[in-house]
């Protein structure tokens, strides 16, 4: 579920003429400093979105990709994954969290350690596990705003109807991969391969 939570600084006016409040521009301490209470937000053109919570389907699918693909990048050490949790500060000002993020290691040079804060600009993969209440918009003003900020590939993987979409531009996709394909990191994530059903099998205990 998407929200889009009213900034607690505004105050409410009944008189329906008058000009809106501005937006509040929100600082990276700011925005570190909210009470989360097992919530996740971004900052979307100033406006706060609690993104809710996901279904077992999306966590399991998310699940599974973050575990192959992690297990992949740090056996061969070939950069950093972080999770849903994690923002990314854009130059817009919007921070943005896609479900499952790789930066590679080019990225991160000069780094002993990861900043407790936001890294700069969008991660070389985002990947994005489609909720039943993500909108086409949403899901667009995102890829967009990931390839404007840095990113090479993009992910949106389809749970219900088993599919992923593969971008390596803000403007369409550049393919279908289904069931029965193969996901490949190309040179972003390179010799990275997945049978695309392993993310979608049914339990087998």
């Amino acid at each position: 579920m998407t929200i889009l939570l009213q900034n607690p600084t505004e105050n409410l006016t009944e008189n329906q003429g008058e000009t809106p409040p501005e937006k509040k521009i929100w600082t990276d301490a700011e925005f570190m400093a909210l009470n989360r209470d097992g919530h996740r937000y971004e900052i979307v053109n100033g406006e706060l979105i609690d993104m809710g919570n996901s279904g077992a389907k999306h966590g399991y699918v998310c699940s599974i990709l973050m575990i192959l693909l992690g297990g992949y990048v740090r056996l061969q050490k070939l950069g950093a994954m972080f999770d849903s949790s994690t923002a990314f500060k854009m130059k817009s000002g919007n921070k943005r969290s896609p479900d499952i993020s790789f930066m590679a290691k080019d990225r991160l040079q000069g780094l002993d350690d990861l900043p407790d804060g936001f890294l700069e600009g969008a991660p070389d993969l985002a990947v994005e596990i489609l909720s039943p209440s993500n909108t086409l918009e949403e899901i667009d003003q995102k890829i967009r705003e990931y390839f404007e900020n840095g990113s090479r590939l993009v992910w949106v993987i389809n749970p219900k109807q088993k599919y992923i979409l593969v971008y390596r531009n803000g403007q369409e996709p550049e393919r279908l991969v289904k069931s029965n394909d193969s996901l490949e990191g190309e040179e972003i994530v390179p010799g990275f391969n997945l049978s695309v059903a392993e993310l979608f099998q049914k339990l087998a205990f």
